[in-house]
């Protein structure tokens, strides 16, 4: 059986494999990286439980070829990290958005490029990106919920830096129009003398 060799980067971390040319992405995390947390089910591109990411896009695991990812930056469902992935965690913990867990993994990774992306506006976008993630336990209101929390507070965060930035420039403005007003400089100086002041020093 023919094998190749390449290097990828998964969760941050530098591999160089050799495996069977018709070896999966999937097969390859699972089986010789360890990364368990990518799921198979349908082995079909079906179900979404091995999704994850591929150059910063969702790509089903069990369908990609591991050596199509040659050079690639690959993140999984261990590797998610940062604002967004833990307020998805937390809001898919808070709603009830799991019960059996299989399908977690695919979907916090689709829920995550939804919620980076600033894409779920409403609850007919985080349905349609869920569409190629299949769940039999929870009927996906509550994943819908969790999604949609996440993708709130996000916004808000996103948000309160421009908010607090705006306000500090309303503040600098104020001032400088204070110092203007009082005839001071931005040098805090004397400002340029009136006509009246002219008339009166006789200049």
């Amino acid at each position: 059986m023919r094998k190749v060799s390449l290097r990828l980067r998964v969760n941050g971390t530098e591999h160089t494999v050799t495996v069977p040319a018709r070896t999966s992405l999937a097969d390859l995390l699972r089986d010789r990286l360890g990364l368990t947390g990518t799921h198979l089910g349908c082995e079909e591109g079906v179900c979404g439980a091995c999704t994850v990411l591929v150059d910063e896009l969702p790509v089903r695991g069990c369908l990609a070829l591991a050596a199509t990812c040659d050079g690639a930056e690959v993140t999984t469902v261990e590797g998610l990290t940062g604002a967004d992935a833990d307020r998805l965690r937390a809001a898919f913990s808070r709603e009830g958005a799991l019960q059996c867990g299989f399908c977690t993994p695919g979907m916090l990774i689709t829920a995550y490029d939804l919620v980076r992306r600033h894409a779920a506006g409403s609850a007919e976008d985080i349905r349609a990106a869920l569409s190629g993630n299949l769940c039999r336990c929870t009927g996906y209101q509550a994943i819908v919920r969790a999604v949609a929390s996440a993708a709130a507070e996000a916004e808000a965060a996103a948000e309160a830096p421009e908010a607090g930035e705006a306000g500090e420039a309303g503040a600098a403005t104020g001032a400088s129009g204070t110092s203007h007003a009082s005839g001071a400089t931005a040098s805090g100086g004397p400002g340029p003398r009136t006509g009246a002041a002219h008339a009166r020093d006789g200049a």
